[in-house]
């Protein structure tokens, strides 16, 4: 594989990542899935290939890494809000049972 394929596959990967974080920050998880699996495969081919252990590549591998804590970041944030939702409405759900029950 040349070197420009493989710069093309960080590239790939990039985008990826910055696609998931947007969509994790909308919401849409299962669109976040799909790209998972398609980063997951350029990953595999990136660690065959050792690009990011090459000198010159420091740059990308700190972009790549930053991109995956933010992606990080974007899915707790998510899921912090996801278990607020559902505390309140478990709340709501069992004040309406009180009244359902007590009438």
């Amino acid at each position: 594989m040349s070197t420009d394929e493989q710069i093309h596959l960080l590239d790939d990967l990039q985008s990826l990542l910055e696609e998931q974080i947007k969509l994790t920050r909308q919401g849409n998880i299962s669109g976040v899935e799909v790209l998972s699996r398609q980063a997951d495969s350029l990953v595999k081919e990136i660690a065959q290939t050792r690009i990011l252990e090459l000198p010159g590549f420091e740059d990308q591998q700190q972009r790549l890494r930053r991109l995956y804590d933010s992606l990080c970041l974007a899915i707790t944030a998510r899921k912090s809000g996801i278990a607020e939702e559902l505390s309140r409405l478990r709340r709501g759900r069992k004040t309406v049972e009180i009244y359902r029950n007590n009438i």
